[in-house]
Parts: structure tokens; C-alpha cells; sequence
């Protein structure tokens, strides 16, 4: 079989978004489809209309032990089929490297990270600039690749179906969506493990209230628009906490559960704007282009900032482990979106002939 090359990132929503530049220029370096190691329901409706992706192989989990789990059994099973070839390990985890070593691919055959590709110059680097860096670097054993200019891959980038344009189109008149669509992402994935309790307890919380002024000075901005609270089904009370505080104005719509990551793509992609706590979606929104304003807990921005082609505005985060996103005052969200709509106004001036 040819020397394809292979990529193992199993990572979160988010994370799958940020290592896309890597999987783009790796297809660029070697001239084919990069086959993925991964994990989660999230990443095959993620990956599955990019054209840089090759075979996609997921692995449910890689702490079971193996005479446990089926899906590492399936995972050693194609990794020996497939022959050899550069792997880019994006993991550091030693359940995977065990899995790696058991499916008997080599050591001279990966690549892995460094800490030279997080901290260039004393700067803390974000994760695409990372993973481009270990992009560029090549396995011991010789494999046929170009030496080729990452910067041109340096943003991240997910493809949305037409058939998922189409569904979402006819998603949006079912549900009374038209006008100017502003979205809010108020959860991540570890807010509400334990219900709204975690919800006010964790550093990404932002009170409801707050959310409830940003989209008033929306609506005093855009009087049409909609207001599209984004979540998980398991969100639904704490968004519902955000309708209550807006005075359950019709037109903020609580659509928990009603966004499965096709139509959540769709939705970014034609968005007028989201704003959003440090979470997956928030990649997703850059990465499609959405204008973006993100509030930050106590992760670092200068690690985990969104990129994308469009507008991104970073808020919070600058005191390390003791920051919270409730730190963040509702009037600094409110300007910071004002600068998006004055920016997607202008793009809509410039894009009117004469």
C-alpha cells in the first residue's frame, strides 16, 4: 500500500476543529487523504465533507481495557491492513501509544509533539500553530513529501454539504428563523454535568441576565433579528433561565437538542454573528467564518483563541487559573458584538455594486 499519512487526535469538539489545518497541510506535504484516528460522535459529521480526509477510524475508548472494547480491536485490526506510513501523534496519552505499539507501528515512522512547538520565543503559541510546527517536521524513516509553507493552512476550516444548506433552509421556515440570525452559546460540554448548580459554579458561567442585555442591545440594533440560544438537549433549563430573564421575548428562541452538528454548521455559516463562552462551537463559528465575540474563563486566549477568516473578539482570561467568565461586564460584550455588526455592515456596503 502507499505511504498515506496518518493523524491521531482524539480530542473534543473544539479540538477536532483547531488540529483541521494540520490534517489540510499534511495533505498538501504528502499529495493525498489523510486517514484519521479519532474519537466521539462529533467528529465524522465534522470531518465528513472534507475533501483532505481519507479513511476516518474512531475508537470509543482508549482507558478500557483492551479485551473490552470492540472498537480498539476494529482500530488494530486497519492500522495492521493498512501498512506503513508518517503518523502525526497528536495525542500523548500512553493508552494510545499502547494501541500504536499492539497495531506494530514503528517508531521511526511517527512524529510526534515537542515542547519547542508550544513556546516559540517565549510566546505561548495557539494550538494551529502547534500542530503545523510537528506538520513540518518529518519521521525517521523516509516517507515522499514536499517542504511547503505552512502559513497558508494556518486557519482552520470545516466544509458544510449542500444538502445540508437545503435542510437547514427548510429548518429555518418550519421554525419562523428569517431575518438577521444572532447566536448565543452559553454551555460547554463540562457546565452542566451536574445541572445548573455546576452551571453557576463553574468559571465559564455567565449569568442569565447578561445574556438577556446583550440580546436587548441586539434587538435595538437589528429589531428583526432572532436570537438563537445553541445548546445540548441538557441545557434546555439553563437557556430557559436566559428566556425568563429576557421576559420571554418571541424573538429569542431556546433550540437545546435541535442542532445536530450538520445543521449547527449550516447555521454558523450563515449566521449574522455569535456570541459564545470559550467552547467547540466557538472554533466552529471562526473556522466558518461567523463574526465571533468569546468570553473566556480561566483558560489562556493566547492557547486556546478561536481563528477563522471573519471577526474574532476574545474577552476575559487574562488572569490565569483565577479568571471567570463572569468577570466579563454585559457593556464590554455589548461593545465588542457593536464592533462585529459595525464590521458585517460594511462588508454588506462593499459587497453592493456602485
Amino acid at each position: 500500500m502507499s505511504a498515506r499519512p496518518l493523524l491521531v487526535r482524539c480530542g473534543a469538539f473544539g479540538d477536532m476543529v483547531l488540529v483541521t489545518p494540520l490534517i489540510r497541510f499534511l495533505a498538501a506535504r504528502y499529495g493525498q487523504p489523510v486517514d484519521v484516528v479519532s474519537s466521539g460522535g462529533w467528529t465524522p459529521p465534522l470531518l465528513q465533507h472534507e475533501p483532505a480526509v481519507g479513511h476516518l477510524q474512531l475508537v470509543t475508548s482508549r482507558n478500557t481495557p483492551y479485551l473490552l472494547c470492540p472498537s480498539q480491536w476494529a482500530l488494530v485490526r486497519w492500522l495492521r491492513a493498512r501498512g506503513r506510513g508518517p503518523v502525526y501523534l497528536c495525542d500523548a496519552d500512553a493508552e494510545m501509544a499502547a494501541l500504536l505499539r499492539r497495531a506494530g507501528i514503528a517508531d521511526e515512522d511517527i512524529v510526534g509533539r515537542l515542547p519547542s512547538d508550544a513556546v516559540v520565543d517565549g510566546q505561548q503559541q495557539l494550538w494551529p500553530d502547534r500542530w503545523l510546527r510537528m506538520g513540518a517536521r518529518n519521521p525517521a524513516k523516509p516517507y515522499p513529501a514536499l517542504d511547503i509553507d505552512p502559513a497558508p493552512f494556518r486557519l482552520p476550516a470545516l466544509a458544510v454539504g449542500e444538502e445540508d444548506r437545503r435542510a437547514l433552509a427548510a429548518w429555518r421556515a418550519i421554525h419562523g428563523l428569517q431575518g438577521p440570525l444572532v447566536l448565543f452559546q452559553p454551555g460547554n460540554k463540562r457546565t452542566h454535568k451536574r445541572g445548573t448548580v455546576a452551571t453557576r459554579q463553574h468559571p465559564k458561567h455567565w449569568p442569565p441576565e447578561r445574556w438577556a442585555a446583550v440580546a436587548r442591545a441586539v434587538w435595538a440594533r437589528l429589531p428583526d433579528a432572532q436570537v438563537v440560544l445553541c445548546g445540548s438537549e441538557g441545557e434546555h433549563a439553563v437557556l430557559e433561565e436566559i428566556r425568563a430573564a429576557a421576559d420571554g421575548d418571541p424573538r429569542l428562541h431556546n433550540l437545546a437538542g435541535d442542532l445536530p452538528i450538520p445543521r449547527l454548521l449550516a447555521l454558523l455559516e450563515v449566521a449574522h454573528s455569535m456570541v459564545s463562552v470559550d467552547t467547540g462551537p466557538a472554533h466552529a463559528a471562526a473556522a466558518l467564518g461567523c463574526p465571533l465575540v468569546v468570553l473566556f474563563g480561566n483558560a489562556s486566549p493566547a492557547m486556546w483563541r478561536p481563528l477563522g477568516p471573519g471577526h474574532v473578539h476574545c474577552l476575559g482570561g487574562e488572569n490565569g487559573e483565577q479568571s471567570q467568565a463572569r468577570d466579563v461586564p454585559a457593556e464590554a460584550v455589548i461593545a465588542a458584538w457593536q464592533e462585529l455588526a459595525d464590521a458585517v455592515a460594511e462588508r454588506g456596503r462593499a459587497a453592493v455594486p456602485g
